[in-house]
């Protein structure tokens, strides 16, 4: 074995062993550590009186960690390199894996018979470039972290965790390459680009397989559930529809529409779309609208309001809402757990004893 195949052998295991250290690590002391301050990572009430902002400073680290890595990606990939007289571009892709192997007869005849022969048509293949193997392969890992510290540290990519990291990873891959291209700096290489948006795909997907299930250990029921759930579901129910589904819509009775725009509007911030009065007497119908939650407030100061009325919606912004809606002078109750998510969530009374719940969602 030659001086460049034990470095390259090196860096190889290098690069695996500290990608796996991330993998396996980091979600295992988070958990911990949050454990041993009262934080819950996962929705719920936090034993601790300062939680909000432990957890503040808890993504702050995290974000922290995710800059760190992009600096020293970028100063690797561009800043550390100088610029290049003559300048190579591959736009053939897979060139890299590709070349790697010899054949007799080329890739093709070796898959075509492979339906016929079995696992024995690549008796014939060989491995003539190693390094081309491995540039591959490195280029591969180096944006496993994107993929997996993206969804970890922000709520947006878990919420489409599947595809949102990996196309990042591909933007990012293919500004790169560009930036390489415009100073230099490196090669234009589509390969690079096929192989880190594979890496963003494995990097989110070990999150879903490890971090996620770290810190949220009630993730088999919630999945046992929704499988149970799944099952159960009929062709002719709204199920297919399920993500048409954009505006939710809370129907209320009230007695004063002033102090509802006032309340609703004024203090909480709610937008009103439309505030319709009957010339007939004083029943007004006012729909307010925070995001994607609309508020219809039916107002009749002749009927009794009911009691029991509930306005509720979720958040990820839970002690920025907090910190604003003790400046607007409004009592919040912040000890309450939601019964049937287990999630923290903030309550408070609105004009007619409607009582307000803000969810956390995380």
């Amino acid at each position: 074995m030659s001086a460049d195949d034990v470095n390259n052998l090196a860096t190889v295991l290098c690069v695996t062993g500290l990608v796996a250290v991330m993998v396996w690590v980091l979600p295992w002391a988070d958990r911990k550590v949050c454990g041993k301050l009262g934080l819950n990572l996962h929705g719920g009430l936090s034993t601790n009186p300062n939680a909000d902002r432990l957890l503040q400073i808890r993504q702050r680290l995290l974000i922290a960690g995710l800059v760190i890595y992009t600096a020293i990606f970028a100063w690797l990939v561009i800043f550390s390199r100088s610029a290049m007289r003559s300048y190579e571009i591959n736009a053939r892709p897979m060139r890299d894996a590709i070349d790697a192997f010899q054949t007799d007869h080329g890739f093709s005849d070796v898959f075509s018979r492979f339906f016929t022969e079995g696992f024995s048509a690549f008796a014939n293949v060989k491995l003539v470039r190693p390094e081309d193997l491995i540039q591959f392969y490195l280029n591969i890992m180096v944006f496993v972290p994107f993929g997996y510290l993206l969804p970890y540290v922000f709520r947006w990519f878990r919420e489409r965790v599947r595809l949102r990291p990996a196309l990042v990873c591909f933007l990012l891959s293919f500004i790169v390459e560009n930036l390489q291209l415009l100073t230099k700096r490196g090669l234009y290489d589509l390969d690079d680009i096929i192989s880190n948006t594979i890496g963003g795909f494995i990097g989110a997907y070990l999150f879903i397989a490890f971090a996620y299930v770290n810190t949220h250990p009630v993730w088999k029921k919630n999945l046992k559930e929704y499988h149970s759930w799944r099952k159960g579901v009929h062709p002719n129910t709204l199920y297919p529809f399920r993500r048409s589904v954009a505006v939710s819509r809370t129907v209320l009775r009230a007695s004063d529409a002033d102090a509802v725009m006032d309340f609703y509007s004024g203090k909480l911030g709610y937008r009103m779309v439309a505030r319709l009065r009957d010339p007939d007497s004083e029943k007004q119908t006012i729909l307010l609208q925070l995001g994607r939650s609309q508020a219809e407030f039916r107002c009749d100061p002749s009927v009794p309001v009911p009691e029991g009325q509930v306005l509720s919606f979720s958040t990820s912004k839970i002690p920025s809402i907090l910190k604003r809606l003790r400046m607007n002078g409004i009592e919040v109750r912040t000890d309450y757990e939601d019964p049937c998510s287990d999630r923290r969530a903030l309550l408070f009374e609105g004009p007619d004893r409607v009582q307000v719940m803000i969810l956390e969602e995380i």
